[in-house]
């Protein structure tokens, strides 16, 4: 499987994003306070998911980022093909040059798996995973930390 940090990380912003967002834009500063992501890294991150259209920027004071889209609209999935992240799980990138000679043994249980995965990250919106009870229980306990530690 090749979702590294920087699909998870995306998502994972974009979901602390959404939940924040209500009242206006959100700084990548409490982002990266409440992931305990890095700023620089969420800065490369936002750059292209901006590009992608799945956030807006607002410059100057108050500023920071908002999803650019309803939440039931945006699709995991999305978010993670918007940072250059493929969720395949076959070894030669679905090139079907995975054995010395083409096709290995296995190819079609690693592209069915690559197939589901697909599937199911493009059925679940950013609003799928507010409205779960747990996400929700999380974010509060991210929130509490927050005030403890404020972004300066």
């Amino acid at each position: 499987m090749k979702l590294t940090t920087k699909g998870r990380y995306a998502v994972t912003a974009m979901l602390d994003l959404a939940l924040h967002g209500d009242s206006g834009p959100v700084s990548l500063a409490e982002i990266s306070i409440r992931q305990e992501i890095s700023l620089s890294y969420l800065e490369q991150l936002f750059s292209k998911l901006r590009r992608n259209g799945l956030v807006t920027s607002t410059r100057g004071p108050g500023g920071g980022y908002s999803v650019a889209r309803e939440l039931h609209l945006v699709a995991v999935s999305e978010i993670i093909c918007a940072v250059n992240e493929s969720v395949d799980a076959t070894q030669c990138g679905g090139k079907e040059n995975c054995h010395s000679h083409g096709r290995c043994l296995t190819h079609d249980l690693w592209e069915g798996l690559s197939a589901q995965i697909e599937e199911f990250l493009s059925s679940v919106s950013l609003q799928d995973m507010i409205d779960r009870q747990r996400v929700q229980s999380v974010s509060s306990r991210q929130d509490k930390v927050m005030v403890q530690r404020p972004y300066a």
